[in-house]
């Protein structure tokens, strides 16, 4: 079973998979979110994902393995400073990513590894701040929910209004 900390809260956006960068850009706009990592499978989708944020007026920035590490460490330094406000991920990457502070963890899509999404979401809700972790479900991703639902054994709240439900 895996441990999540309670500081950390879990919500799942359901959402047809054409729908979810303007679901992205609706949720970052309306939700007060000051920072958010951003994870998705591949390098490609967070290009695409970064390149749709920063066209609609949301600093972002791509971070994966095809990025030269002084890239990916401006980023960060980026991102840390507040200059970046949205930094998009794929997974391995991540595991070099320790950020302070990070409210929002948002899972563009949902992984297949229920221990990776343990892993994502723990990138907030550190050192006695609280943080949010919100999910994209598109219906081929139903199952790597539910998976991650009988592993971690807490309830994650569905939000239903939203203008992409």
């Amino acid at each position: 079973e895996a441990e999540i900390p309670d500081l950390i809260g879990q919500s799942v956006y359901y959402v047809r998979k054409e729908d979810k960068r303007s679901l992205l850009r609706h949720v970052i706009q309306h939700n007060d979110i000051g920072h958010a990592l951003v994870f998705t499978r591949t390098r490609h989708g967070a290009d695409r994902v970064a390149r749709d944020l920063n066209r609609n007026g949301i600093p972002a920035e791509a971070i994966h393995g095809d990025k030269a590490q002084n890239k990916r460490e401006k980023s960060l330094r980026g991102f840390r400073s507040g200059e970046i406000r949205v930094l998009v991920a794929t997974d391995v990457v991540s595991r070099g990513i320790d950020i302070d502070r990070l409210s929002h963890v948002i899972n563009f899509e949902i992984p297949q590894e229920p221990a990776t999404y343990v892993h994502r979401i723990g990138r907030t809700g550190r050192a006695g701040v609280k943080g949010t972790a919100l999910s994209f479900c598109s219906d081929e991703e139903k199952q790597y929910l539910a998976d991650i639902r009988k592993e971690i054994h807490r309830e994650i709240t569905i939000v239903r209004d939203h203008p992409y439900s």
